[in-house]
Parts: structure tokens; sequence; C-alpha cells
């Protein structure tokens, strides 16, 4: 409660967040000086950041070292609690957050910032064959089923098993993609190098399959021959124009120009679409609003929803037109839009005329491919190769959330920049670890095409 001048208590305005991501995060710490009860939701109860989810699930780093307690970011924010629970639905009506377990939270304004996950086109059989990277439990998924390619086929006595173990299949070449091909590229080459004594690791291959013409297609084309080079430089295969039309526990087929073609690989990545939290849809429905392809919603310039300017969607669960084109799923797009929501509350809290449009300050776009290289467009000036990478280390430093996490990443870089090493090689997944023997050929059901 907060008090007039003449001392009379007033309701102070109940601000609900749902998701902890870069948008709903920037928006609870953009009003810790307001006079407004703010209450995050999560289901999980940490912050990640997800650009580096890469170097989990290839070793590099641990998850405690991208992952901070969100209790721990708002310690001293004394207007926001935490509750971790699982969003259930929202009443509109009422102006109230359902929860799966059956309370109810009551609010003035509703910042919903629940994210997305994988798409496969229709295709959810596939999920289980090719794991995305969104999770912390994804990241470990993925680094379980790299590590243990490996050590299956350092047991196996079939030829044919053992290519397609060390065959990598990576499908999707945007920059997860791209980051993950030449991660896997480092550890087969260099932190593997050694340790096996009945393959050897450089053998591995690795594709990268990419429905459209060109890899890292949000970059200008320019730096079509720089990204090419540097994945022949990591020995990475990129399949342009192809696409996916199955994809099993023994590999994928793909199609190229009308012709089909099978790629023997036991570890299959996604990385090739997003679908929107389901919340949207259900939010869309109760509204009134619309949402497209992905599930993303509609939103109005002001990042409210129709009819109702007390509920805003931000994040990747937005569909943002600026101009002729949608504002990508990036976190500096979430943050900004967390930022704006906050200034909109504000305003109108004090009675001012709040901002009718958001603007998205494009700050730049950046991709590693591999050790030294990468790319990278800053406002007009545009980089790559080694000037990028380091460009891309400082600012991907500066971004994470807590400084103990930032000096743990800093020490971790620096020992893999000197050893190549990779110190977070665990299999910590039970299923993947405990799969059965392969010491004896394996019967395939698979036809080359």
């Amino acid at each position: 409660m907060s008090s007039t001048k003449d001392n009379e208590p007033v309701e102070r305005p109940r601000i609900v967040i749902i998701g902890g991501g870069f948008g709903g995060l920037a928006t609870a710490r953009a009003l810790a000086n307001d006079l407004v009860d703010v209450t995050l939701i999560d289901r999980r109860n940490y912050h990640l950041f997800q650009p580096l989810l890469y170097q989990v699930a290839t070793g590099e780093l641990s998850p405690a070292n991208i992952a901070s307690p969100l209790r721990a970011i708002v310690r001293r924010q004394r207007n926001c609690t935490i509750l971790l629970a699982e969003v259930q639905g929202v009443d509109v009506e009422a102006r109230e957050v359902q929860l799966a377990d059956g309370e109810r939270v009551v609010f003035d304004a509703l910042i919903v910032a629940a994210g997305a996950s994988h798409s496969y086109f229709g295709h959810e059989e596939w999920a289980q064959h090719a794991p995305g990277l969104k999770t912390v439990e994804d990241a470990t998924t993925i680094r379980a089923r790299l590590l243990a390619a490996f050590e299956r086929a350092e047991r196996t006595a079939s030829a044919e098993l053992c290519r397609e173990l060390l065959t990598f299949v990576i499908v999707g070449a945007g920059p997860t993609g791209i980051e993950l091909a030449g991660a896997i590229s480092e550890v087969a080459h260099y932190a593997l190098r050694q340790d096996f004594r009945h393959i050897d690791p450089t053998d591995a291959t690795i594709f990268v399959v990419e429905a459209g013409p060109r890899a890292l297609s949000a970059f200008p084309e320019d730096f079509d021959p720089v990204i090419r080079s540097a994945l022949d430089r990591l020995e990475v295969t990129l399949l342009p124009k192809t696409r996916v039309t199955d994809i099993t526990a023994e590999g994928v087929r793909v199609e190229c120009e009308g012709e089909s073609r099978w790629l023997g690989s036991r570890t299959v990545l996604w990385a090739a679409g997003v679908q929107a939290s389901p919340l949207g849809r259900e939010l869309a429905e109760a509204c009134g609003c619309d949402v497209d392809r992905a599930g993303r919603v509609i939103v109005e310039a002001d990042l409210t929803v129709s009819n109702h300017p007390e509920i805003f969607v931000i994040g990747d669960l937005a569909s943002v037109t600026v101009g002729d084109h949608r504002l990508p799923g990036l976190a500096p797009v979430a943050m900004q839009q967390g930022q704006f929501v906050a200034q909109v509350l504000r305003a109108r809290i004090q009675g001012d005329s709040p901002r009718e449009r958001f603007e998205y300050r494009d700050r730049g776009n950046l991709a590693v491919i591999g050790r030294y290289s990468a790319v990278a467009v800053i406002g007009s000036r545009r980089w790559s190769g080694f000037l990028a990478w380091l460009v891309w280390i400082f600012i991907h430093l500066m971004e994470i959330t807590q400084f103990r996490n930032r000096l743990l990443v800093l020490v971790q870089w620096g020992w893999t920049f000197f050893t190549r090493d990779r110190s977070a090689r665990l299999i910590t997944n039970s299923r993947v670890s405990s799969e059965r023997s392969v010491s004896e050929p394996e019967p395939s059901t698979a036809k080359s095409g």
C-alpha cells in the first residue's frame, strides 16, 4: 500500500508478469523504483541466457554458468514477488491469472512473456529423434546424445554403424544451427581427439540442412563467402535448398531439387523453427484477437492486445510488424519491449500520456562460426572473422545477467581458448547413457536414396 498527501492509503497497481525470460525480467527490473506491486510467475526458478545454450550442449559451459536464480536477481527489489508456478490460463474478464494448482493471481496490468518452443512443422513425431535447443533440459539431452555417440562408436564392431554414429545432422542453418555445427566440429577435432583408442573422432561428419538458399539468411549476402569459408575450415557440409522429408532413429531423408537422399545418422539436432507457447492462442481466443502461423499473438503498436489495454504481450510470443517485416525473436527485442511496457505503465500511473508505438532500436546482429570466426552487423558497420569474434565475445559477456556468471563464463572461455578442452563433457541423461550395447551390428531398415 502507498499513501496520498493526506495520508489516506491507496491501492498500489498490481502488475503480473508471466515468464522470467529476457522480456519479462526486463519489465520487472524497469519497474523497480515505481509504486507498484510486481508478481513474476515462471515454472522455473531461474533466468536462462539462451544465446549460450549451445555451449552447454557441446560441453564448454555448465548450465549454472548461464542460469541465474530469479530470486537472487530481484533480491533487492522490494516491490517484486516471485512465484514458482505453472500458468494454466488467463481469465480476461475477472483479470486473474489461473495457476495449475488452482490458485488465482489478480492483476491490474498483465504482461505475457511466455516465450516459444520448437516447431516441427506438423511432424511432432520427429521430436523424439531430433531434439531442439530451448531449455537447459534440451541442452543436457543434446550433450548426452552427442557424447554417447562417440562412446557407442568406440564399442561397435560394425563399420557402417560407426559411420552413422559419427555423422551429425543439424536441421536449420540459422545462428543456432551454425553455432552448434561449429562447436561439434571443435569437440570432434580437438576436445576428443586423443580420448579414444578404437575410433578417430576427427572422422566425424557434420551436415547442416537448410531449406533456404543460404546459411545465416538474416545477414547480408556479402557475408556468404566468409560463412562458406569458415564452414569449410570446420569441415562442416552445408546442404542449402534441401528439405527434410522424414527423420527416424537411424537418420534423415532429405530432398533437394526433386532428388531424395538418405543421411544415415544417430544424432540429429533440430534448429529449424519455433512455435509460440500455447498460452498465446488461449489468450488470443479469450481476447478476440488473432495469431500468426507460428502461434504468436498479433499485438497493437503499443504491444497491447485488441480491446484490452491492460494486457501486453512481448518477446517470442508477440508478433510485431515494423514496416514490411516482423521483428525477430531475439533477446534485444524482448528486452526493449519489456522496458517500453514499463514506461507505458509508469506514464499511466502518473497520469501522463504514454508512448503510443513501440520502436525497436536495432543494435546489430551477431553469429559465431567456430573458433576465431564470426559475422557481425552493428549499424552501418560490418565485421567478419577474428574481429567479429571478439565483438561477439564482448557483447555476450556483457549481456549475461549476473556478474558472478560473467566471471565464470570468462574463466571457462579462457580455459577453452588456451587448452581447447571442454570440461563440462558429462553424460547426465540416464536414458541416453543406458542404451543397449552396440558391440554387434544393428539391423538397418533405412535405404539409401
